[in-house]
């Protein structure tokens, strides 16, 4: 059961109308601290990306909802300029929503600011738009829960048609956004089971 703080708070206040700030004080430096937080600017490798994205099936763990391979997303906004578009800066005037809604990512579930480890096992996938929405906060502070992964045979997030779309279209592998992606897709190391083939 997630601790109602608002009581700590409501309590604090009490003291101080009771002229007693030093009590205010001490419940709030034992029951609700102020801890300064620092937002994590980590950039993951796209191997590391990968592996998490494909592990977790391509769902958002937070919010149970697929989610979309990044170059699938790109090639898909190179196809309909106008209807699909990108925005190198993420800005949501010039770039489909989309890239907020469907984007993967990966996020820390035991925040690093507040003593998650940056390591695997602490790493989620989820959306962008979620992972702008959790930022330094716990699953308990938020009250969500970690969802179960997906399944690759089930939703494979679009790397399939990415690949095959590379396929028909050869010249995709000199694009260094597409190119770099399908090669490191191409990787049967990364693949659950060693699998590439999601269908």
């Amino acid at each position: 059961m997630h601790k109602d703080r608002s009581e700590i708070i409501e309590r604090a206040c009490e003291r101080i109308a009771k002229g007693d700030k030093l009590e205010a004080s001490k419940i709030i430096r034992s029951e609700y601290p102020f801890v300064p937080l620092s937002k994590s600017v980590r950039k993951y490798k796209k191997r590391e990306t990968l592996k998490v994205f494909l592990r977790d099936g391509f769902i958002d763990r937070y919010r149970g909802n697929r989610l979309v391979f990044p170059p699938a997303l790109r090639l898909l906004s190179t196809y309909l300029t106008d209807d699909f578009p990108y925005n190198k800066n993420g800005d949501m005037k010039k770039g489909h929503i989309a890239y907020w809604e469907l984007f993967p990512t990966i996020d820390h579930k035991e925040p690093v600011a507040k003593g998650g480890a940056d390591e695997e096992a602490n790493w989620v996938c989820c959306s962008l738009m979620t992972n702008s929405i959790k930022s330094n906060w716990t699953l308990e502070e938020l009250r969500w829960e970690l969802g179960p992964t997906g399944c690759l045979k089930e939703w494979d997030g679009l790397i399939g048609w990415f690949m095959d779309q590379v396929q028909r279209e050869p010249t995709l592998k000199q694009h260094r956004y597409m190119g770099s992606w399908y090669k490191l897709a191409m990787d049967s190391s990364l693949w659950p089971n060693g699998r590439i083939s999601t269908r």
